[in-house]
């Protein structure tokens, strides 16, 4: 028996399906290709449960002729090609005829189609490639889509397709993708019941940007207009200053057909290189129109990845783009310091009184002088602040042979009826002040010095001194901040040490461990207005499935039209801080630490916080902070590295400088 047979039509359908509908996302993008190669001006595009159990797409397109419809979802079949010399000068999106077979083989599709001018139009049903209804029908111009039931009859595929809200999140991408690539289209995007998406189709490509991601996007963007080689490049690059986490934010579109390449993004990080932080990525909506035959759109069943002809000529033709928009529209923005407190007074000038460390820019706390004993006041004026430190001290004055004797005590007449002569009476005199200290009996030679004691009635006695316990232990020096070297790292002395300081490794550690000690310090200042923060979908999901971990955090954010994020508090911890990076950041560890224990996950997302809120490299800090935060790290054992491995402080001896100097060998 021969072991080689054809498989059956339904088989070979179903595998030649798998190549091309692989989720609702793809789905959703032949059938919007196809809507915008019949030339529509307003897309609608509907899903419930994520596009698996219901997904429309309606159009104002040119229609499906009757007699048409059936030849429409066969394989192969296609209005966009008919030789093969068409394959060179492609300009539509979806050519290859696979789409219509390829979706109606793994669910349920009806369509409801009418030409312009016809009386009717054509009602469509076919289930798993077979054909159920054909018949007139009353319908608007244009053609409309419903998908059922995706993979009901290949339940091995639909078990691997993840939640509602992520395959909701994949359509979401395509719709955005072809919104930002025909601006002259008006796309509505519902998710169910819910509208989140809808374009002016006004034509421009500003609109089309501003509608996808918002004000705060938009607004960080330039223009670029190029042409290079036969190449011309338009569309807007983002600013150096406002790059982004990830490179989720860059989108090439090659006539009008949105692509990833690997050319294209490596000569966009090119052109801002040595103006860009480590770490960060640059975000543009590229528009590249180039000759058809010079770029090949088939090699990939999707049609998302292309080959172009010429890769160091698409490469030098982007960078030298964004080059010159950067060089012409990247003006230097007016810089405004804030003065961003990152201790408070109490952490700035409560310095131990052991420390032996004095700071002069610390203000001077002075306390009244309390006297033992309440001087009765007689007179309206306030009584006379006896302080002595004006006046020559008792050593000063020649020493008088003379015994100890009480100091006469001066009667003060009851009243006066004159306020002048009593006002006169109440101020001490120069000669008062010295006929006063003149009269302090001094102690004898032989006899050992003991500290005097004012009384009320002006007159002195001897204090019995209290024994002095002698402390044998030696005093541990502490550290003085010297300067600050290159703005990141503090110069100190401790002793015979010379310190070197992190100041943001040391910070970003001292919060850490502030933020695990007391979770007061996650307590949520509230927004006045709301920061809308544009995020990847993934970034969004993760979220929108943890906002009641991120308000633990002191993060209070509401999930608002995808994939845009409504934070309407931040940590007190944070302070001033832009929260759009940190809640990028926080999304991140969500989505990696999907199965790892919570200790870990909030250790990290700690992590992330303590780094935002903590003093900067580069940032301008006064003596004062540096002098409080080596205060804070010097004797904390646990504050030896940053919370990233790092560390915090490293030391070099007096003996190891000298050395060095050959001072000693």
């Amino acid at each position: 028996m021969s072991e080689i047979r054809v498989l059956s039509k339904e088989v070979s359908e179903l595998i030649a399906a798998g190549e091309v509908i692989d989720r609702p996302s793809s789905v959703a993008k032949e059938l919007l290709e196809n809507a915008v190669d019949a030339g529509a001006s307003v897309i609608t595009i509907e899903i419930k449960n994520g596009g698996r159990t219901y997904l429309r797409v309606t159009d104002n397109g040119k229609g499906i002729a009757a007699d048409d419809l059936h030849t429409a979802f066969l394989r192969h079949a296609t209005s966009k090609i008919s030789e093969k010399n068409d394959l060179e000068k492609i300009l539509t999106l979806g050519f290859r005829g696979e789409a219509l077979a390829s979706v109606c083989a793994v669910s349920r599709v009806n369509v409801l189609t009418k030409r312009v001018g016809d009386e009717y139009g054509t009602h469509y049903e076919i289930e798993g490639g077979e054909e159920k209804v054909n018949e007139q029908s009353g319908c608007p111009d244009g053609t409309t889509f419903v998908v059922r039931d995706l993979f009901y009859n290949v339940p091995a595929r639909l078990k691997f397709l993840k939640k509602d809200t992520t395959e909701g999140n994949y359509v979401a991408e395509i719709v955005t993708k072809l919104t930002l690539s025909h601006p002259e289209i008006s796309f509505k995007f519902i998710r169910d019941n819910k509208v989140e998406l809808l374009s002016a189709g006004d034509g421009k490509t500003y609109s089309a940007i501003y509608s996808v991601f918002g004000r705060e996007f938009a607004s960080s963007l330039v223009p670029v207009d190029y042409s290079w080689k036969g190449i011309h490049i338009r569309g807007f690059t983002v600013r150096p200053l406002e790059s982004k986490p990830n490179r989720k934010f860059q989108n090439f579109f090659v006539n009008n057909r949105y692509i990833k390449s690997l050319a294209c993004s490596c000569a966009l990080e090119d052109a801002y290189r040595n103006q860009i932080m480590v770490g960060k990525f640059p975000a543009c909506v590229l528009y590249i129109d180039i000759a058809p035959d010079t770029v090949d759109v088939n090699v990939h069943p999707t049609k998302i990845q292309v080959r172009f002809s010429n890769e160091s000529l698409m490469h030098e033709a982007v960078y030298f783009a964004v080059k010159d928009a950067l060089l012409k529209n990247d003006k230097p923005n007016e810089i405004k310091f804030e003065n961003k407190r990152n201790f408070t007074d109490k952490e700035l000038y409560n310095v131990p009184s052991d420390s032996g460390v004095q700071l002069k820019f610390a203000p001077q706390q002075t306390e009244p002088v309390k006297p033992e004993r309440p001087v009765e006041n007689r007179y309206d004026e306030p009584p006379v602040r006896n302080n002595f430190s004006a006046v020559p001290t008792v050593s000063e004055y020649p020493r008088q042979d003379f015994k100890p004797q009480s100091a006469p005590v001066r009667d003060i007449e009851p009243q006066d009826p004159a306020p002048e002569k009593a006002a006169e009476k109440s101020r001490m005199t120069v000669d008062d002040i010295n006929r006063i200290v003149s009269e302090i009996p001094l102690p004898d030679e032989n006899e050992s010095e003991q500290p005097f004691r004012y009384i009320a009635d002006n007159s002195f006695e001897k204090k019995q001194q209290a024994p002095i316990i002698v402390d044998d232990t030696e005093e541990k020096p502490r550290p003085v901040v010297i300067g600050e070297l290159f703005r990141t790292f503090v110069v100190a002395q401790c002793g015979d040490e010379m310190i070197l300081m992190d100041k943001h490794a040391a910070h970003e550690r001292y919060i850490f461990e502030k933020i695990k000690s007391d979770k007061n310090q996650l307590d949520p200042q509230m927004l006045l207005d709301p920061v809308m923060v544009v995020l990847p979908y993934d970034e969004y999901d993760a979220l929108s499935e943890n906002v009641e971990k991120v308000r633990q955090l002191g993060f209070e954010i509401e999930p608002d039209v995808a994939p845009t994020i409504a934070v309407k508090g931040v940590p007190i911890i944070l302070g001033d801080e832009n929260p759009s990076e940190v809640i990028s950041d926080l999304a991140k560890n969500f989505i990696a630490n999907k199965l790892d224990p919570q200790i870990e996950l909030f250790d990290d997302l700690y992590h992330s916080l303590a780094c935002k809120a903590a003093i900067k490299a580069h940032d301008k800090t006064s003596i004062i902070e540096l002098q409080a935060l080596i205060d804070k790290v010097y004797d904390n054992d646990d504050i030896r590295y940053c919370p990233h491995g790092r560390p915090v402080m490293i030391k070099l001896s007096k003996r190891d400088i000298e050395k060095q100097f050959r001072r000693i060998v």
